[in-house]
């Protein structure tokens, strides 16, 4: 299973990073030079930088699955050292803990 994580977590990675980028070039975007426009420049530049965020924090979550699955500690709660149901990792690849210790 792990391998199809895996692929499954490079796959999310990989659109996430193009993603990241896209956004980060039109945070770099000169506001509009009408006045009248740049009060929605603003608020895009407010939701990109938001995403941006979002989109990095779930990078660092997936490249940290990564880590865990080349570690060979893929699948072990953190918290109490159990298995990870295999369902539960189906669902969210990159979690750390049992859904006992996630509740």
């Amino acid at each position: 299973m792990s391998n199809a994580i895996a692929t499954s977590l490079h796959a999310r990675l990989a659109e996430l990073e193009t993603e990241i980028a896209r956004l980060d070039a039109e945070t770099t975007q000169p506001l509009s030079p009408k006045f009248s426009d740049q009060a929605n420049d603003l608020e895009d530049l407010g939701t990109n930088e938001a995403l941006e965020s979002v989109h990095k924090a779930e990078a660092e979550q997936i490249r940290a699955a990564l880590h865990r699955i080349d570690a060979g500690t893929y699948g072990t709660c953190d918290n109490c050292g159990a298995d990870i149901a295999p369902a539960r990792l189906e669902a969210q690849p990159e979690a750390t803990r049992c859904i006992n210790c996630a509740a």
